[in-house]
Formats: C-alpha cells, structure tokens, sequence
C-alpha cells in the first residue's frame, strides 16, 4: 500500500510540476505489445520506482532523468530541423523588366558580376534629379537659345569628350558653360537624361535616334550607340531614311549598320533611287553616290554570274539522268521500249524523269531517213547523247547501249579541241553530281 501510496502522490507531484512527459514515457515503456529493448527499460523503470520510497528522492531523481531526456530529444529535434531546412525564395524580378514606355541600357557585363538592371526607384531617382537641377553647376546651350542644367561630375563620368569640353570651360561663380549645336533641343535633353538613368521613352528615341547617334558618336557614349544601332537595325530602318542612315552609319563608325543600309539599298534600288535621300545625297556626296551605284552593278553582274551557273547546273543534271535513262532503256528494258530479250513492265511506273523524253528520241532516230550528224537536228542531238555515253562509260565491251564501242574507238582520231571540249563537259558533269563515276555505266 505504501508503494502505491507513493506512486500515486509522485503523479500527482509530477502533474502539478508539468512533468506529465515523463508519465507518457513511462506508460508507453510498461506496454506488453512493445520490443525487447523497451520491456527491458520498463522493468529499470519499475524498480527505479520502487527503490526510492521518499517523496523528495523520487522528485530530485524523476526530474533528473526528465531534464537529461528533455535534452537529448532537443539535440535530435536540431538535428532533425537541419536536414529540412526549406530553400530560400527566389530573388524577386526588377521591376525594370516590367517598364513598359522606358528601356533600360547598361554598360556592365556579365562577367564582372554586376547587375545588368537596376531598381525602378533608382532609375526615377536619377530622373528626378536631372529634371529637377538640384545643385546643378552646368549649362548647355542649344539651338533656338535653349538651355539644359546638369551635374559636372555626372558628365564628366559618363563622356570624356565632355569631360574634356568642362575643363576648357569658363567658371562664372559655381556655373560652367558648354554649347552643343546643331541638333534641335529635345535631342540634347534626351540625350544628357540617358547619362543620368541609362533611360529613354520609346517615342523620343523614335522621333530624335538619328541625332541620338551623332551625339553618342561625338561624345563617346559608346553604350547609347550601341542601342541606336539595334533600334535602326531591329526596326526602325525603313526605305525612306535608309541613305540618311547609310550616311550617318559611315561618319559613326558603324560597320554593321553601314552593311545593313548598303544591302537594303542594293535589293530596293529602284524604290530608293526615287526617295528625298537619294537626290540630297546626289547633290552632297556625288562620289558616294557613284559608288553606291558601282556597287549596284556589280551586284547584277555578280546576280547574273549566279543564275548562270544554276542554268548550267540543271542542264549537267539533265544531262547525267538522259545518260542513265538510256542506260536504263538499253540494259533493262522500259514501259514500251527495251532490249528483245527482256520483257516490258507497262503497268509498273518508272523512276527516271528522263525516260519519257528520251524513248521518244529513241524512236525518231530508229526511223528517221536523215539520221547522218548534221541532217536532222533531233538525230544530231542523238548522236551526242551516244558520244557522250561513251566518255562515260567504263566497260565498253559489255555495254549494251548501241555503238558503244565504236565511239570508244573514234576518240584517238579525234582533234585534241574536240577531245578537250569533251573532257571538260565529262568532268563538269561527274563534279555537278559530287561523284568519280555513274554506278550505271561501272562494270557489272
């Protein structure tokens, strides 16, 4: 009874001390279905609880055992916790990417591990103070009396060329004056903003790209450039304005374009011959002129020389597939047409184009009373078509196409023009097919 007098008092000191972990613990270690291991830890708990009978020493050593418990389960539940750590969350998108109106030019590269894209918040910072000319120390005049303030130090980072123009400047108290003439004063204010934000609206590049790319020429802004030229080459090079750009592209150092312009030029010649362009720049390049235009006749020559030798492309292939149709006809028989000792094959189609034509001509020549070279003109065409076989052809004893061997025969006594003439369509032929040797006239 005092045993279980203790028992019951220990509970209920361990439940009034929030200690009712060690209690599930030692409810779940007296169970009968557990393992070994456990029955084993039930029968040490047992008699560590009935060893101590005072109510003090069973507290101190229940909460000593609870404390060390409590501790390993901590370092197991770190562990644990370790190994499921969630991955970060991706970085949010810049909200320049989402710009609609505005875009966004850098000069850094991805290899020096710089950003290509700032926050839109930076980008309205550097905005809001040009247009507001907070401290500003500069100003630049412009055609019609206008005038841009702007920052010394922000210029002379962004353009040596204007760097160099603030050194030679006249200081009048903290101000500095510059002029940039020659372009109208919206192009000059676009283009001092883009060396503030690296930012444009789309219908100011559209209206001043032109001007925009003379001024980051002169002033070496090598990265509004660079965006000036994929703007003209991506869309906005039309017929109207392609001499003006080929023009500017050449004073700009700007190989690519200038090509671009030049080959648009030469593949709508007639269309931009008639545009304001071509007469302004007739009367203020004339040299350039005449070599645009030595330019557009060699491209016809060089268009001339192409269609040629396609030409002559086709007819070598006519002529190698007329070679192995008669091969064809003479070895093993076509639709109607065919050595006396093979049967024909009416119904089943044939595979070379040539054949049709070729059986024709066959006809004509077997029943043609003129069939002398030089008398009918189809006879004549016949004729060569067997001479040329037996150029091609590398077993004249066993050909079965008709005087074969008779022509292998004549060569030796013909001129060496003729032979030469001969040797060069025999080779233009095997080369237009890729090849040292028909398979149809090899020896079988």
């Amino acid at each position: 009874m005092d045993g279980i007098y203790y028992y019951k008092s220990g509970r209920q000191y361990m439940r009034d001390k929030g200690l009712h972990i060690a209690i599930a613990r030692y409810e779940q270690l007296t169970k009968k279905t557990q393992s070994r291991k456990l029955h084993k830890k039930s029968k040490y708990v047992k008699t560590f609880y009935s060893q101590y009978t005072e109510e003090g020493t069973l507290q101190t050593s229940i909460q000593h055992k609870l404390t060390a418990n409590m501790d390993g389960n901590c370092c197991k539940s770190l562990r644990n916790a370790k190994q499921f750590i969630p991955l970060p969350p991706p970085l949010p998108h810049s909200a320049a990417t989402g710009c609609p109106c505005k875009c966004l030019v850098t000069n850094n590269s991805a290899s020096s591990g710089h950003s290509r894209s700032v926050s839109s918040s930076t980008r309205d910072l550097w905005d809001h103070l040009f247009d507001e000319g907070y401290k500003a120390d500069v100003c630049i005049n412009t055609d019609n009396g206008g005038i841009v303030y702007a920052h010394s130090n922000i210029l002379a980072m962004a353009s040596p060329a204007l760097r160099g123009m603030l050194k030679q400047a006249k200081r009048h108290k903290r101000w500095r004056s510059i002029s940039i003439l020659g372009v109208p004063h919206d192009a000059v204010r676009v283009f001092i903003r883009f060396l503030y934000s690296s930012c444009y609206e789309k219908e100011e590049m559209e209206e001043f790209i032109l001007q925009l790319l003379v001024l980051s020429h002169v002033y070496v802004v090598p990265h509004l450039k660079r965006e000036c030229e994929e703007k003209l080459e991506l869309g906005y090079l039309t017929i109207d304005n392609v001499v003006d750009v080929f023009q500017l592209a050449l004073l700009c150092d700007a190989p690519r374009l200038s090509l671009i312009c030049h080959r648009k030029i030469l593949k709508n010649f007639k269309v931009v011959s008639e545009s304001e362009g071509w007469k302004a720049m007739k009367q203020s390049h004339p040299v350039l002129e005449k070599e645009v235009l030595e330019s557009v006749i060699d491209e016809e020559n060089s268009k001339k020389e192409r269609m040629r030798k396609i030409n002559e492309r086709e007819i070598y292939l006519q002529l190698y597939d007329a070679m192995e149709a008669l091969v064809h006809i003479c070895r093993d028989g076509c639709k109607t047409i065919g050595p006396h000792d093979k049967d024909f094959k009416a119904n089943q189609p044939c595979k070379y184009a040539a054949c049709k034509g070729l059986e024709l001509l066959v006809r004509h020549f077997a029943g043609c009373k003129l069939r002398v070279p030089g008398g009918c003109v189809h006879c004549k065409r016949m004729w060569q078509l067997l001479e040329l076989h037996s150029r091609l052809c590398a077993d004249p004893d066993y050909c079965r196409v008709p005087l074969c061997r008779n022509f292998k025969q004549r060569i030796s006594k013909q001129s060496k023009k003729d032979e030469i003439r001969w040797k060069i369509l025999v080779e233009k032929i095997l080369r237009t097919r890729g090849i040292g040797i028909a398979p149809c006239f090899r020896p079988q």
